[in-house]
């Protein structure tokens, strides 16, 4: 199947691409952006946002997020990420909290995180789509499976990355990385209902760039 998406990732998942589970999920997806009836996010031109954002080769850091924003106009592809002019939303605002008190980068004017990507931040999804006021609608329909081969991929073809997993799910999808390998971080989601309870204080945004630091990698700037 021809997949539009940045061309190294498309060599490095193109085995994905060819199973019977992607074309059926690549044909659900097809028919629910098509029926007039729902909504889904992200735009459909922005489903492989994260992957073209982030190539295979120039991905530092990996976080990963559950499924896209289901708000009329905020997911944008990339997990945790809202376009500018769009209110950040509060666990977004939770994790540029975190970012401030770990580094002391002043809080952003908006929560476009396309300025991670650029710099090797892999934002993604463990879902790429969501129907609109329904999270995990698109859940245990595929997107996992290739999204799982996404990491994989870059667990055993690349050394020294950075993974950071937040909530009991992030760290699941996270479980067969070679810790002697990679630095993998963890800690309960940002979300404000679990914040308070290890989230705030991680301090994974310095722990990440002192560990590409130590590797001869540019730290990002948070």
């Amino acid at each position: 199947m021809n997949v539009r998406i940045e061309s190294e990732w498309k060599e490095v998942i193109a085995e994905e691409f060819a199973q019977p589970y992607f074309c059926s999920l690549a044909e659900r997806i097809r028919a629910e952006y098509s029926n007039p009836a729902i909504r889904v996010y992200p735009p459909a031109a922005s489903i492989f946002a994260a992957f073209d954002a982030s190539p295979f080769s120039e991905t530092k850091v990996v976080i990963i997020g559950q499924d896209p924003y289901h708000g009329p106009g905020q997911a944008n592809g990339l997990c945790f990420s809202v376009s500018a002019g769009i209110d950040i939303p509060p666990s977004l605002r939770n994790i540029f909290k975190e970012v401030s008190a770990d580094t002391g980068a002043p809080m952003p004017a908006d929560g476009d995180l396309s300025r991670w990507a650029r710099q090797g931040v892999l934002l993604l999804n463990s879902s790429l789509t969501v129907r609109e006021h329904q999270p995990k609608s698109h859940s245990g329909i595929g997107w996992e499976r290739l999204t799982d081969a996404a990491v994989r991929m870059l667990a055993t073809r690349r050394d020294n990355l950075v993974f950071i997993l937040w909530g009991s799910d992030a760290i699941r999808k996270g479980e067969f990385i070679d810790r002697s390998r990679h630095l993998v971080l963890t800690s309960p989601h940002p979300s404000p209902l679990s914040a308070h309870r290890g989230f705030f204080g991680n301090r994974h945004f310095s722990r990440a760039n002192e560990y590409l630091a130590a590797h001869g990698k540019t730290p990002i700037v948070w």
